[in-house]
């Protein structure tokens, strides 16, 4: 998709350009055919600091045709490449075709290294120096961004080191969700769970279910009205995996916990994207990313001599 937002732009660019090579050529040309008077020394007759003169010597013809082959050289150039607004130049170069094709290159170059990995279980990779070493440098060249350097994670960012699950933590639902992303939404629910007051009450209730610190009345009061929530989180709280719904019983609190934080929540909902790494990670690196990632929180098998 081109970056020019009108087809303006790209005609600004393209007479910028253009302007700009035939302002060098005429500049050249001006200065070739201007002649300055000389004296009889040839020099300008300008002097400075009492015994520096200007010789009037004219510009190395060396120097003139360099001038003139670098502005040749500029006009082929955009002939071939783009340079001159949307035109995607006469040899059809694009950087991402260049980066695309390199990150190919480089792929079929480490099919060997991969294919080591590819036929063993993910709890036997995750046991494997060798490839706990690879995992380590695809998580923190694609995953720590958002989940930290030491997978951790923070607010809005799942701790990956707790044995704590959206979408299930076995090594297929890791590598799925490594795969083809995950995006969860919760929609707001004031209007379903009813008056403000009551989603005070709905907060405290969600708080007594790990035994946080919360006011037992309106805990009390709210459980009536955590019907509306259960649909998802189901009636005891303990979410659902299959539509990544959160367990509220377990004390983990991804957005932030407290009764503001939920109320917030109930009142605004949330919507969190992890992005697919299908598209940047061969099967056989996310094969091994997954194992990285789940020996976080499992104990991995030692593979056998």
């Amino acid at each position: 998709m081109s970056d020019f937002t009108s087809g303006f732009w790209s005609a600004y660019v393209t007479a910028i350009t253009l302007v700009g090579i035939v302002a060098c050529l005429l500049l050249l040309w001006i200065t070739s055919r201007k002649k300055v008077a000389s004296t009889a020394d040839n020099t300008t007759g300008h002097v400075w600091d009492g015994d520096l003169t200007e010789m009037n010597n004219p510009m190395p013809r060396w120097w003139m045709w360099l001038f003139v082959m670098t502005i040749v050289f500029s006009l082929l150039y955009l002939m071939a490449y783009p340079g001159l607004g949307t035109y995607q130049g006469g040899l059809g170069w694009t950087s991402k075709a260049e980066y695309e094709g390199e990150v190919e290159k480089a792929n079929r170059e480490l099919v060997p290294l991969y294919a080591q990995f590819t036929s063993r279980p993910v709890e036997e990779v995750a046991g494997d120096p060798r490839a706990r070493a690879i995992g380590e440098r695809l998580f923190m060249n694609n995953c720590a961004q958002c989940h930290g350097s030491d997978a951790r994670g923070g607010k809005g960012f799942p701790d990956l080191t707790d044995g704590d699950w959206l979408h299930g933590g076995s090594p297929a639902k890791i590598a799925e969700t490594i795969r083809g992303g995950r995006q969860g939404s919760m929609p707001p629910m004031a209007a379903a769970v009813g008056t403000p007051d009551d989603v005070k009450n709905v907060a405290n209730y969600v708080l007594s279910l790990s035994n946080a610190p919360h006011d037992s009345v309106r805990a009390q009061l709210g459980k009536s009205k955590f019907t509306a929530c259960a649909a998802c989180h189901g009636m005891d709280g303990k979410g659902n995996q299959a539509i990544g719904a959160p367990n509220l019983t377990d004390d983990v609190w991804l957005h932030g916990y407290g009764e503001q934080a939920i109320i917030s929540m109930i009142n605004n909902g949330k919507t969190n994207v992890m992005p697919a790494q299908a598209g940047k990670l061969t099967d056989a690196q996310i094969h091994v990313l997954a194992a990285y990632v789940w020996g976080f929180s499992n104990k991995p098998v030692t593979a056998k001599p």
